[in-house]
């Protein structure tokens, strides 16, 4: 069993930074494939940025060269720096855990077995 909670989140003008956190609680010592998504009102949930267990990374168009995923040497926290936030990166962050991974297919929420609650990032221009 997996358990994730992210912190982080809150209100922060354009250009401005944030750095969402997710904590991992698991029951046994396997690693997961994890994720950032993101989806706002009326719109579909988006792949934001991957890591894996090695941490290999990747970003969606939208948010690379202002975006890093990254996680600490236990694996137990995940965190997303998000910089020169832009308005339409306001949205509920959901961090992810997938107990395996098939190439090119990271940002597929259906991989995704465990989710949290979500933080919410509010970009004001």
């Amino acid at each position: 069993q997996v358990q994730l909670m992210e912190s982080g989140g809150g209100s922060v003008q354009a250009g401005g930074s944030l750095r969402l956190s997710c904590t991992v609680s698991r029951d046994t010592h396997i690693s997961n494939f994890m994720a950032w998504f993101r989806q706002a009102p009326g719109e579909e949930r988006e792949g934001v940025a991957y890591i894996s267990p090695r941490g290999g990374t990747n970003y969606s168009d939208s948010v690379t060269g202002r975006f890093t995923i990254s996680q600490d040497s236990t694996g137990n926290t995940v965190y997303l720096q998000m910089d020169s936030l832009k308005s339409e990166d306001t949205s509920m962050y959901y961090c992810a855990a997938a107990p395996v991974m098939y190439v090119g297919r990271w940002s597929d929420e259906r991989l995704y077995k465990y989710w949290g609650q979500g933080t919410q990032v509010t970009v004001s221009s």
